[in-house]
């Protein structure tokens, strides 16, 4: 009941850490204009993401455009492109796997392999966290660094967005999600299997003397 219960609490967590990546990815505030001068007044702010770029206005309006060429964005851009719609897709597929190996569903029989099945669906969410580590500790340092760099004007200056930070707490999600899975699967898998086959005999009939046959049953 134990390894059932942190399938399940891992699972929730997993699918909440899967819903802030997908948040994290598609949210246009991966960078957010600094204003390090007191002297200028704030008349708007720049957000820039992985597929558009917003401009809001003091007013609160808002007015935001898509990147028109793939090819034109730089390095970082395309990498966590890729590795945000890779690890998001992965923890797609590592939902289906871990729900075939739960112990709450019978897509596959109760066994061993059941087991290896929820075990390797846990190990595919620690690996969505890993893969999704990587574009935003990258992103967050190439903006630190830009931020302290001095030949950077201040006008282009960048901070941390919220994604980021969304980022950051949904690849925490993924990796506790996983590594209770593979908890309550390795509990499972290791559990020796207390169920022992029962065998029934036919019933007895009535001989024609009215005795019953004498055999013996388990």
């Amino acid at each position: 009941m134990g390894s059932a219960s942190l399938e399940i609490l891992g699972l929730v967590l997993c699918l909440l850490g899967w819903l802030g990546l997908i948040l994290a990815c598609g949210l246009p505030m991966w960078q957010v204009t600094a204003f390090l001068d007191h002297n200028i007044v704030t008349a708007q702010i720049t957000w820039k993401g992985l597929w558009m770029t917003c401009v809001v206005q003091s007013t609160g309006h808002m007015q935001c455009k898509v990147y028109e060429s793939v090819l034109a964005l730089s390095s970082e851009v395309q990498a966590a492109r890729a590795l945000t719609v890779g690890a998001a897709l992965l923890a797609l597929i590592a939902l289906f796997v871990t729900l075939a190996g739960a112990q709450c569903t019978t897509c596959v029989p109760a066994g061993p392999v059941k087991a290896r099945v929820a075990l390797t669906g846990g190990a595919l969410y620690v690996f969505c966290g890993l893969l999704a580590l990587v574009p935003i500790c990258w992103f967050a340092n190439i903006v630190v660094r830009e931020f302290y760099d001095p030949s950077v004007p201040l006008s282009q200056k960048y901070e941390l967005g919220a994604a980021l930070y969304i980022g950051w707490a949904a690849s925490a999600l993924l990796l506790c999600g996983g590594g209770l899975v593979c908890c309550g699967a390795w509990g499972c898998a290791g559990r020796p299997d207390l169920s022992f086959p029962v065998k029934y005999s036919a019933p007895r009939r009535p001989t024609a003397s009215g005795d019953y046959d004498k055999k013996n049953y388990v």
